[in-house]
């Protein structure tokens, strides 16, 4: 009888050790969200949305690549490669550094006016205004 507990072991362990790139997009988008829930600095923030967006890019390029694929403009028969998720993902790097130029530039005018980066802080600063 075969035991599914070993196949699911077997199952992850060849996962972890063909899929790399999946493996850093779940610890980026991972890490990325605890920074952007658990921590009260602002700039930490910004720079958890940074990693999240990072992982979701490296999602999209690893989810579009094929084996052997070439590019859609070279004529003869063969796998193409979808320009798509890349087209997608440069529009996205650009609308990301403008949201971390917006944040960060956000974060200096808070700075300035009250002293502080920590939202918790900024709260509690606002509501006795």
């Amino acid at each position: 009888m075969i035991d599914s507990g070993s196949i699911l072991t077997t199952g992850l362990v060849e996962l972890a050790t063909t899929r790399h790139a999946y493996l850093l997009f779940v610890l980026l988008s991972t890490i990325g969200l605890y920074m952007l829930i658990a921590n009260q600095n602002l700039v930490k923030k910004v720079i958890g949305v940074n990693m999240f967006q990072t992982g979701i890019f490296l999602f999209f390029i690893t989810s579009a690549y094929r084996v052997g694929g070439r590019a859609p403009i070279i004529e003869g028969a063969g796998p193409y490669v979808s320009p798509l998720p890349q087209v997608i993902v440069l529009t996205a790097i650009v609308v990301g550094i403008s949201l971390t130029a917006v944040g960060l530039a956000l974060s200096i005018r808070l700075y300035n006016e009250y002293g502080t980066l920590r939202a918790d802080a900024l709260r509690e600063v606002i509501g006795d205004e």
